[in-house]
């Protein structure tokens, strides 16, 4: 029996994070690149150039894999359902992944499901979201319902004035519109679930956004009522369980103490995700691991911390366009600390990088915060400017 072939739509670090675990246990493992520059086309030798966009493109990249999975969720839903209707080995499968396609789907399925939901609407014009603020209350949240990721296509409107001067946003089509969640802080849930039903949790993370991209997670979430952790990891199995998802699946949250269940429902990735990034040197089983034994149908990983915690912070482009050269600096700094680098072009705010450290208890998360915040800051910065701000 020879190893399977697995492809991967998207040549992004998520992708190229895959290609550890998929030689470690002997997997073949192919992408279809958006270009020659993206991160996983060093990292993965059989790496094909071509447009996702293209049904044909995807048929070509999916004749010769045994299963086929994604780096992202933009895929056009009507290719994912035709390459599915002609036998490709799709995971997720295109009904699953709509819900993390469009936010109004999701919305809806959250809904449909009774699980802790944020009030919401589907609006096609300014009065509309006039009318859910006047009715809901106002700041709102304007939310495109494709493509938005990373703080993009998210718009905070504080009055009814802000929502008419977003009117330009209405020229691609409907919108969601959601109360703005009064929350303590951002929570994550990542889960795994394979075809034939075998579904597990990673403890619920603290995630901490800046401008509205993920910079740290702290692993588990430090002092959750068991009762709220307990809950938002049944809501996360559930989803997968009840939208029939295969591979990993992020489900973002807010913490609401106070509320009935202790969290709402934020945003679904069908994928491998930021949060989960410190599983690869704090779990057991890492995500990336666990995504390729999911969409294969193997059993899956422990997801038990190694440790009793774990911190991962991203590190953006900065000062330090030479990012090798820090590398002394950085890991004589902490040898403790692992440098996970994606292999990008540096620009200023974009994420090249994460940082993960791993310590024995949640007591130790504040110590374990600084010292992946000061191993970053070297890598981003450069030696000299982490020198004259130290």
């Amino acid at each position: 029996m020879t190893f399977p072939v697995i492809g991967v739509v998207g040549g992004g670090q998520l992708a190229r994070m895959m290609a550890p675990a998929a030689v470690a246990m002997g997997f073949e493992i192919r992408v279809l690149a958006e270009n020659e520059t993206v991160s996983a086309v060093s990292a993965i030798p059989r790496a094909q150039v071509g447009d996702y966009k293209e049904l044909e493109t995807l048929r070509r990249f999916a004749r010769d894999v045994d299963v086929l999975t994604f780096d992202h969720e933009h895929v056009p839903t009507r290719y994912l359902e035709t390459l599915q209707s002609e036998g490709v080995n799709l995971h997720p499968g295109p009904k699953a992944l709509v819900h993390a396609q469009d936010k109004l789907v999701m919305r809806a399925a959250i809904e449909r499901l009774g699980l802790p939901n944020p009030r919401w609407a589907e609006v096609t014009d300014v009065a509309g979201v006039v009318g859910f603020g006047d009715t809901a209350g106002w700041p709102v949240v304007l939310k495109t319902p494709r493509g938005g990721y990373d703080g993009k296509g998210v718009k905070v409107l504080a009055d009814a004035g802000e929502a008419a001067a977003a009117a330009d946003w209405f020229d691609a089509g409907a919108l969601l519109v959601e109360e703005k969640v009064p929350f303590s802080r951002e929570l994550a849930v990542l889960v795994a679930r394979s075809p034939s039903g075998e579904a597990r949790a990673w403890p619920v993370v603290h995630t901490i956004q800046v401008d509205g991209v993920c910079d740290e997670v702290l692993a588990p979430a430090a002092e959750l009522p068991e009762d709220v952790a307990a809950a938002a990891q049944a809501a996360g199995l559930r989803v997968a369980s009840e939208l029939d998802v295969t591979g990993v699946m992020a489900v973002e949250m807010f913490e609401t103490p106070g509320t009935r269940e202790g969290f709402m429902i934020n945003e679904l990735a069908m994928r491998p995700h930021n949060s989960g990034h410190w599983t690869i040197d704090g779990a057991v089983t890492s995500q990336f691991e666990q995504h390729l034994r999911a969409v294969l149908d193997l059993p899956l990983g422990d997801t038990g911390l190694i440790g009793g915690a774990a911190v991962m912070k991203n590190f953006l482009g900065g000062a330090n366009d030479d990012l090798y050269s820090a590398y002394p600096e950085a890991m004589s700094t902490d040898p403790g600390a692992k440098v996970h680098s994606y292999g990008k072009s540096v620009r200023p705010g974009r994420k090249i990088g994460h940082i993960n450290v791993v310590g024995q208890s949640t007591a130790e998360l504040a110590t374990l915060r600084k010292r992946a915040g000061r191993v970053a800051g070297i890598i981003s910065t450069g030696r000299q400017a982490t020198q004259e701000t130290s």
